[in-house]
C-alpha cells in the first residue's frame, strides 16, 4: 500500500463521513486526536506522510464515527463556555444553546451579587455549574445529579479546572439532593425534555448519549414540572428559577410557571430564534 501524505488521508476521509454535518472538521480532530498533536498542527502537516501506525488507530476511529458515535466521545472532550470538559457516555454532551442558561443566569444576578446560592438540577458532566463558578468565583454553587457516574465526570471536571472549592456536588433527584433548610437565589436545570415518542432520539448523537438525561413522560414535561413544584420549597423569596426546554414547549413551560405563582416569567430565545430558556420569579 502507498503511503498517503496527512492531506491525501484527510481527503479520503472526510469524502467517507456523509453522515456528518462537518465532515472535514471530523477527519481533522479525530486526526490530531490519533496523532497527538493539535487541529493546527495536522494542518501544518498536510503534505508529512502518514506515520506507521497512525492510519490504522485512526481507521477505527473513523468507523466508529461512521456509525454516528459523537466527536466528542471519540475525542473524550467537549468545548463549553470558556472551558474543555471531559464526556463521556455516562453524560451528555454539552451543547451551545445550554450556554444561554448560563448568560441568563449571570444577566439575572448582574454584576453585584457576591453572594449568590446557585444549584445546578441533572448537572451531568458538570457544564452549567462549572461555568458559573468561573464566572463568579464568590458564589455558592451545589450540583446534583441522580447519576454517580456522571457526577464523577463532573468532579473529575471540577478537580481539573481547579473549581472542586467552589462547588459541592450531591447525589439525588433533583431538589431532593439539596441540603436541608438550603435557600437558592438561583435554580437552574437542564433536565430531560424529550417525548419518549420523539423520532429525534433515534436520530443523529442522541442514540449514543443516555436516555436517563434525554427523554422525559408527559410529552417531555415530567421532569420539568417536578423542578417547577419542588423549586418553591427551596427558592428564597424573589429567587429565580431558569429551564432549559425543547423548541415546542415554551408555552407549556410558562404556564407552569405561571400556574404556581411565579413572577415575571419570559422565554428567551436561541441563536437560531427558537424558544430555550424559561425563567421566572418566585412570588
Amino acid at each position: 500500500m502507498a503511503t498517503l501524505s496527512v492531506g491525501q488521508l484527510l481527503r479520503q476521509t472526510a469524502a467517507r463521513l456523509t453522515q456528518s454535518g462537518s465532515p472535514q472538521l471530523d477527519a481533522e480532530l479525530l486526526l490530531a486526536q490519533v496523532m497527538g498533536v493539535s487541529r493546527s498542527g495536522v494542518l501544518a502537516r498536510l503534505r508529512d506522510p502518514v506515520q506507521p501506525g497512525i492510519q490504522e488507530a485512526y481507521e477505527e476511529l473513523i468507523a466508529r464515527r461512521e456509525r454516528g458515535e459523537p466527536v466528542a466521545y471519540l475525542l473524550g472532550r467537549q468545548g463549553f463556555w470558556s472551558l474543555e470538559l471531559d464526556v463521556t457516555p455516562d453524560v451528555l454532551i454539552p451543547r451551545p444553546e445550554t450556554e444561554l442558561l448560563v448568560e441568563s443566569c449571570l444577566q439575572i444576578a448582574g454584576p453585584g451579587a457576591a453572594d449568590f446560592t446557585v444549584a445546578d438540577l441533572g448537572t451531568g458532566s458538570g457544564a452549567i455549574a462549572l461555568a458559573l463558578a468561573v464566572e463568579r468565583p464568590a458564589w455558592q454553587v451545589y450540583a446534583t445529579d441522580r447519576s454517580e457516574a456522571a457526577l464523577v465526570v463532573a468532579s473529575e471536571n471540577a478537580r481539573r479546572l481547579s473549581l472542586s472549592d467552589r462547588i459541592e456536588f450531591r447525589q439525588g433527584d433533583w431538589c431532593a439532593a439539596l441540603p436541608d433548610g438550603l435557600e437558592l437565589d438561583i435554580l437552574v436545570s437542564n433536565p430531560p425534555y424529550i417525548d419518549p415518542e420523539d423520532p429525534h432520539l433515534s436520530q443523529g448523537a442522541l442514540p449514543f448519549e443516555p436516555l436517563s438525561a434525554l427523554r422525559s413522560d408527559e410529552q417531555g414535561l415530567r421532569d420539568i414540572r417536578f423542578i417547577v413544584q419542588q423549586s418553591l420549597a427551596v427558592l428564597k423569596p424573589a429567587g429565580w428559577l431558569l429551564l432549559e426546554h425543547g423548541y415546542n414547549q415554551g408555552a407549556a413551560v410558562r404556564q407552569l410557571m405561571e400556574h404556581h405563582k411565579f413572577n415575571q416569567v419570559r422565554t428567551v430565545q436561541d441563536l437560531a430564534g427558537l424558544d430555550r430558556v424559561t425563567l421566572g420569579c418566585r412570588s
